[in-house]
């Protein structure tokens, strides 16, 4: 079974890029690379500066990506692999890979100002002002649920901790082969891979063990200063390493699933509403959009299309292999967790419960009762059983000549490199978002502006408040708020492309982002109607200030929501009477 998925799935993605993918680029945005790119135009070596487009690649998909392809899918394992695998799926093709990419080319064509800034100008003010809200919370949100992935996995796994920071080092040192030594890129290239390697190496060998609150207060401070400093200091060449880091994983992987050849332990489907979210019995439809998020589709990829990427595309052809190409990535990315704890997952919990001498309740019959609250009592978080369960698929093949433990770290390695790198350029769309936000201020108030818009103090501010929810190692309640803020972004982000496209390209294609679209923001707002009205209440019960802050965060973002879709109807039928 682990063959036949991960060989279904890596020929359902290399087709479609090749069909569906060039069918959207040629027939709904007509890319091409006769028109100059914000890169190239609006070059002021900080933001605007033009990327080869595997190191942009790089940069993109490790942004985009950060834990959620991978911890989503592993909560969503409570209902069973084929629900989890499905929606990944589905939803990589008819929603998120349109999403991305128009996305990205809105962007582009509008001098890569940012998704909430075309939504203002395609659909009024009010709904601009409205986007810009629920993304600044959202950004929030990102920092808190992956703080606290961070935080239990460093705690957890001091040689990953160790293994990033020094990837880190590796980064730097690269940025300044690439870009100030103006070394050959190839062999740039060949000496970053052999620093990364070095640094799992040393991560092993030299493991950094810190409490959790610690690892908060370091995260607190790195996010600011990265968020601030130019994109090619760090984040272009730190991602560029990371994207190395995900071709040897999935690789790895691929290559294991086949060989593997094992049946899976999880069950396909274990019922509709298992025990998940809050430790409530959680309803497949709506709530799957929210558990799974970034493996399937995600509203935070616009903010990075259109935050960071679009200012960074060398020529337009770039954008299909960055927007679909990089969604598609990540949808095998998300299959191949699927199918490592599908096949491994059970005995990973078992051999944990062992280790503990703890009471193993676990069955194909009670899976959707006592998968969440067995992993979460053996302490082993979706982050870890994924780690796991990985070493364990590549250990039952010919690939168990690597060394188990360094199999764990480049596994782990993924989790923490992805989800550090979307924590800090989250803080940097954060710093967009405030100095957008703050424009009217320019004139009424220009000292207060001036502060706002400081690359430090804006940056803060995100960072202050996400840090601050992360410490409250709510996991269980943090990652679905990120989930809905994050699929609610997605259909707003979705209906801003289809407007594009109607509008501005007046082109006959928009409904292939109309449909899916609509389809989301009616799964999501309901979503966002039960979890406000069923997890929320749960969490102030247990951890009330947490509570009650994601509720006002989530009640704000809800009205937003009915304003802008208000907006979008109004404003269609406004063009169907032009």
């Amino acid at each position: 079974m682990t063959a036949l998925i991960i060989i279904v799935g890596l020929a359902l993605y290399l087709v479609l890029y090749f069909t569906y993918g060039r069918a959207v680029e040629k027939n709904v945005v007509g890319a091409s690379d006769e028109n100059e790119t914000p890169a190239k135009r609006l070059y002021d070596g900080v933001d605007y500066i033009p990327a080869r487009r595997e190191v942009l690649f790089g940069h993109h998909f490790s942004s985009i990506a950060g834990a959620a392809p991978i911890i989503g899918p592993a909560l969503a394992m409570a209902w069973g692999w084929a629900p989890a695998l499905l929606w990944v799926w589905l939803g990589n093709i008819f929603i998120g890979a349109v999403h991305d990419y128009l996305s990205v080319m809105s962007s582009v064509r509008y001098d890569g100002k940012s998704v909430q800034f075309v939504a203002q100008d395609l659909l009024g003010k009010r709904t601009g002002q409205a986007f810009y809200w629920i993304v600044f919370f959202l950004l929030i949100l990102i920092v808190a649920a992956f703080g606290a992935v961070l935080g239990g996995m460093f705690t957890k796994s001091p040689a990953i901790a160790s293994a990033y920071l020094w990837s880190i080092v590796a980064a730097l040192i690269l940025g300044v082969l690439l870009y100030r030594m103006k070394m050959n890129f190839s062999l740039a290239t060949v000496i970053g891979i052999i620093m990364l390697v070095i640094s799992i190496v040393l991560g092993i060998e030299l493991p950094i063990k810190a409490s959790y609150d610690i690892w908060m207060v370091v995260m607190f401070f790195y996010i600011i200063i990265a968020a601030a400093i130019p994109v090619n200091v760090l984040l272009q060449p730190r991602d560029y390493l990371n994207s190395f880091l995900l071709y040897a994983g999935l690789l790895l992987g691929l290559v294991a699933a086949i060989f593997a050849f094992r049946g899976f332990e999880v069950p396909a489907f274990t019922s509709f509403s298992p025990i998940l979210t809050a430790g409530k019995p959680t309803p497949f439809w709506p709530v799957i959009p929210l558990i799974i998020a970034c493996g399937s589709l995600s509203g935070f990829h616009s903010l990075v299309a259109s935050g960071t990427t679009s200012k960074q595309i060398e020529k337009e052809s770039d954008g299909l292999f960055i927007g679909f190409g990089a969604m598609f990535t990540e949808g095998f990315l998300s299959t191949t967790v699927i199918v490592a704890i599908a096949g491994f997952g059970y005995t990973a919990l078992q051999n944990a419960a062992a280790a503990q001498d703890a009471a193993f309740t676990l069955t194909a019959a009670n899976w959707g009762a006592q998968f969440t609250p067995v992993s979460t009592k053996l302490g082993l978080s979706q982050a870890n059983l994924f780690v796991q369960s990985y070493a364990d698929m590549v250990n039952a093949t010919w690939l168990s000549i690597i060394p188990i433990n360094y199999v764990k770290v480049v596994a782990g390695m993924w989790v923490a490199a992805f989800a550090m790198t979307t924590l800090d350029t989250t803080n940097r769309l954060g710093r967009y978002c405030i100095t957008e936000m703050a424009d009217p201020l320019k004139e009424k108030a220009s000292g207060i502006y001036k502060i706002l818009t400081n690359r430090f103090v804006a940056s803060v501010i995100p960072a202050a408040i996400g840090i601050y929810l992360a410490w409250s190692k709510n996991f269980t309640i943090l990652w679905p708020s990120f989930g809905a803020a994050n699929q609610l972004i997605a259909s707003i982000a979705l209906m801003t492309g289809a407007a594009y496209v109607h509008k501005k390209l007046r082109s006959s294609y928009s409904n292939v982002a109309v449909i899916p679209a609509w389809f989301l923001w009616i799964t999501v707002t309901a979503a966002m109607i039960w979890f406000i009205a069923v997890a929320i209440p749960q969490t102030i019960k247990t951890t009330p200030l947490t509570g009650y802050v994601l509720l006002v965060i989530l009640v704000i973002m809800f009205i937003m929501n009915i304003i802008f879709i208000i907006d979008f109807v109004k404003s269609y039928k406004n063009r169907a009477e032009e």
